[in-house]
């Protein structure tokens, strides 16, 4: 530790006379002092400081005193640059000032000294003052040093010098130097210049013109400040305006989603209701006919099992009699080949469609597929491999059938006939004057019909003409049915039309489903003929059409039921849920 001078003079206060000494050193520290920097000068205490108040770091007096994690006290900026306490070698981190040390440091009694030296410098402020008040008392003190107001490149003076200075200062501005006066000059010369100053006979104008200058300043001031406000205010409300459209938003959503809930629910409650009437009908009808003894209890159809291996729902099939196989098209782009004899599982997928698979035909060995790519591809039954792929339409392929050597295919207004040569298809003809898609086409010994917008044509299966047109009710013709003596087909608008197969008479309208009628097929025995329907309302239907009535509802799909296949006498159904459903009697 550096050996602390004792002066000798006993006054138990600070002399500050080496504080504003006239030294440049002295004004340097001062300076720093004032700008609140480190003073490095040496300090000359009048009487011996206790050890205790001396950092063990730095080896001085306390300087901002703090107390650290160990328990010891040292200059805050010796705790900030050190590693480890020189007492226990703890890792050093700040907790707090210590307040007690510093208020013990401030009643001490010391002296500034020369620079270098322990002695009081006899050139500076003559006061004493305790350690605690000095930068109060610099505040007011005369050896304070200040700087030239008129020219900051003046040397350094003290306050009590700066009156005399200003006498004779060569630096003097004008008064009006900041309305565009050039002069500088002493004091003498400054009173000469006021006399001719043209700014000077105009003072009393440019002091009202710079006071109300000051005056709209302020009001500028107050008007940026209240725009501010209003801004800040019209932000808030913006901001209270957004959240209120994003919660009333909200409140709509949810009534328009709980009004959406109840449309279906209502909808789904009278759907119920009309097949349970519906239902009760049919029981009527059946015990009438047991007591007329037209009624075979062994006609009721049930559900044998489910096909599911599907990732989209089902929107056609196909049976392949001979090899007992079942074909499923889907959105999900595949056909899945299906064994309906022993296994009942799928012995493969097949893939080559970029889009929906929406129709299929059997013709001999060959399985077609039409698709919303616009194609349809040819595959080869035996070994189930793709043999051909044609440029169909320009629009998806909705209906497929064959007959005569003769592959026919629907689209929006078209229907397609091509020759069928080994793995070749071969435009013939394109038949027109359709109205709409072509979503049904079935093929008779002679006759082709096709299904549109509340119309069935039916074309000579040979000469592709044209024969006759039935006009329907109900939107478009999803789906036709041929039976030995009746035409029927399915619509839009939930209706399924009978017309007479020989006078082209329509003899009746089957009502029961409440949803459009997908797809129809028939079963028929010597004995009875019956037509089933697949409908979005998710059921299917079996009518006597002997009758005309409807003798049984199947319900076990969780979908809309958009295909149907018959083969042995079975019934195959193809539904929205996935799934390929079996069902026989």
């Amino acid at each position: 530790m550096p050996p602390i001078g004792t002066p000798r003079r006993s006054d138990s206060a600070i002399s500050v006379r080496s504080l504003h000494s006239e030294s440049n050193m002295s004004l340097r520290s001062t300076f720093s002092l004032h700008e609140e920097e480190e003073d490095t000068e040496p300090q000359v205490f009048a009487e011996q400081p206790s050890v205790k108040l001396c950092c063990q770091l730095c080896c001085n007096v306390f300087k901002d005193p703090v107390i650290t994690t160990c328990g010891h006290t040292f200059c805050r900026r010796c705790a900030l640059t050190s590693d480890k306490c020189p007492v226990d070698a703890a890792k050093l981190t700040v907790v707090v000032n210590n307040i007690a040390v510093a208020e013990q440091i401030g009643e001490a009694t010391a002296m500034a000294g020369k620079p270098g030296a322990y002695e009081v410098d006899p050139l500076g402020c003559p006061f004493t003052i305790k350690l605690s008040t000095r930068k109060e008392h610099e505040a007011s003190c005369d050896y304070r040093p200040v700087r030239c107001p008129n020219n900051p490149s003046c040397p350094p003076l003290l306050t009590m010098n700066l009156e005399a200075h200003l006498k004779e200062c060569e630096h003097i501005k004008c008064p009006h130097s900041k309305y565009g006066c050039t002069f500088i000059g002493n004091q003498d010369t400054y009173e000469t210049h006021l006399e001719v100053c043209k700014f000077e006979g105009l003072k009393e104008f440019l002091q009202q013109t710079d006071d109300r200058f000051h005056e709209m300043q302020l009001t500028l001031a107050q008007k940026d400040q209240d725009i501010a406000f209003l801004r800040s205010m019209l932000g808030k409300l913006s901001e209270k305006l957004d959240q209120l459209e994003k919660s009333m938003e909200l409140k709509f959503d949810v009534l328009d989603e709980n009004q959406s809930k109840l449309s279906e629910d209502l909808m789904e409650f009278r759907r119920d209701a009309s097949m349970l009437n519906d239902e009760l009908s049919h029981i009527n009808a059946r015990l009438n006919m047991g007591i007329l003894g037209s009624y075979d209890p062994q006609q009721i159809f049930k559900c044998k099992g489910t096909f599911v291996g599907h990732q989209g729902p089902v929107w056609c099939l196909c049976v392949y009699s001979t090899g007992d196989l079942l074909f499923s098209g889907s959105s999900d782009k595949t056909i899945k080949v299906w064994d309906t004899c022993t296994t009942y599982k799928c012995q493969k997928t097949l893939e080559g469609h970029d889009g929906i698979v929406l129709a299929l035909c059997i013709q001999g060995n060959r399985l077609y597929s039409g698709s919303a790519d616009c194609t349809i591809i040819v595959w080869d039954i035996q070994t189930l491999q793709k043999v051909n792929t044609i440029r169909a339409h320009d629009n998806p392929v909705c209906t497929l059938v064959s007959s005569h050597n003769m592959l026919f295919s629907g689209s929006l207004k078209a229907i397609k006939v091509w020759d069928i040569v080994g793995t070749e298809l071969k435009l013939k003809k394109e038949l027109t004057g359709l109205n709409h898609w072509v979503r049904a086409l079935v093929a008779s010994q002679n006759h082709l019909y096709s299904g549109s917008y509340q119309t069935i044509k039916i074309w000579d299966i040979r000469s592709l003409e044209c024969v006759h047109v039935l006009q329907t009710s109900g939107g478009s013709v999803y789906s036709i049915a041929v039976t030995n003596h009746h035409i029927v087909c399915g619509t839009y608008e939930n209706l399924i039309h009978v017309w007479d197969i020989e006078s082209k008479e329509q003899v009746r309208t089957l009502t029961g489903h409440v949803g459009t009628v997908y797809a129809l097929a028939v079963i028929s025995t010597p004995d009875q003929t019956k037509v089933f329907s697949a409908s979005y309302d998710r059921s299917l239907r079996v009518w006597s059409m002997d009758n005309m009535i409807c003798t049984q509802t199947l319900l076990r799909h969780q979908g809309s039921v958009t295909a149907l296949a018959v083969s042995r006498g079975r019934l195959f159904s193809g539904a929205v849920d996935s799934t390929v459903k079996v069902w026989t009697c």
